[in-house]
């Protein structure tokens, strides 16, 4: 395989390991690292005998992100408030045509079940990620990982008991949600406070992640009432030269606002029987940095 043709083939296969990536490290930076060590180790491997580049890279990519994964939980790393994934803009296209595919894609790089996944072991996340959200055999996932079937099948059932008894239960219907996100942003824009009340569930809740750089809570709200004065203070407030923009994040509609030309915050809601159940804001510069090319 001539350097070139090994470029070629990486490059094809690029998003599938940055998804893989991403998915088990919650942080762009992180993944994108994750990924050029990748291309390292294929373009110095001897590729001779390599018949499925896609596996082999996945193999790759798995192992160096559990080692990352595991450094991060070494060091210890203190965060100021709770802690969201870095957004990630997501697109399926025309790449994913059949309509389940694309609601398990786009379930399994949400905000909430990438929060659960936070408290699973490097192993168990691995496990999750390629069965739930890529549907490799386990099998294949033992090998990859370089350990028994059975106990791959283990480590897959307690991730999966363990996201499955703390995801909360949502609707991922993108028109709802759109929907949802567009009339929140005007009741919140115009001070409507019983308007924005009748949007959020009785037990709403909001969770804002700033990393200690911005203005947001930093323990999570609860209650209609509560949140929607959190909200309107802070529309009150106001961003200079704002304006929105609508995207989709993490496999949803999302909301991107701008100070100028800089983003300054995103916010992502999660909906259940026709209201807002829980209102995600991402404050933290250092996760918006490459979403400023997106408004």
């Amino acid at each position: 395989m001539t350097t070139d043709t090994a470029t070629d083939v990486f490059e094809a296969h690029r998003p599938v390991l940055l998804g893989v990536a991403y998915r088990m490290l919650g942080r762009l930076a992180d993944a994108e690292d994750v990924v050029q060590e990748a291309w390292l180790r294929w373009s110095a491997a001897d590729r001779s005998g390599v018949h499925e580049p896609r596996g082999y890279l996945v193999r790759i990519t798995t192992r160096v992100a559990i080692d990352r994964l595991r450094q991060i939980k070494s060091r210890g790393e203190t965060y100021v408030g709770p802690w969201l994934p870095e957004p990630y803009a997501t697109d399926f296209g025309d790449a994913v045509a059949d309509t389940a595919e694309r609601a398990v894609l786009a379930d399994s790089v949400s905000l909430a079940v990438l929060v659960v996944l936070e408290s699973l072991s490097p192993l168990e996340r691995a496990v999750f990620v390629l069965r739930e959200a890529f549907g490799y055999p386990y099998a294949e996932i033992a090998a990859m990982l370089e350990r028994g079937e059975a106990a791959v099948r283990q480590l897959a059932g307690r991730a999966r008991k363990h996201v499955d008894e703390r995801r909360p239960r949502y609707e991922v219907d993108p028109a709802q949600r759109r929907d949802l996100t567009e009339r929140f942003l005007a009741a919140a824009t115009e001070g409507d406070l019983d308007g924005l009340v009748a949007l959020l569930a009785p037990d709403v809740r909001l969770v804002g992640d700033s990393g200690g750089k911005a203005r947001v809570p930093l323990r999570v709200v609860e209650s209609s009432d509560k949140v929607a004065r959190f909200l309107l203070g802070a529309a009150h407030k106001g961003v200079p030269d704002v304006s929105f923009h609508f995207l989709e994040l993490n496999g949803g509609p999302a909301l991107l606002v701008l100070s100028g030309s800089e983003p300054d915050s995103v916010f992502q809601l999660d909906v259940a029987e026709g209201r807002i159940q829980a209102v995600y804001i991402i404050r933290n510069p250092d996760k918006l940095r490459s979403l400023a090319a997106l408004g």
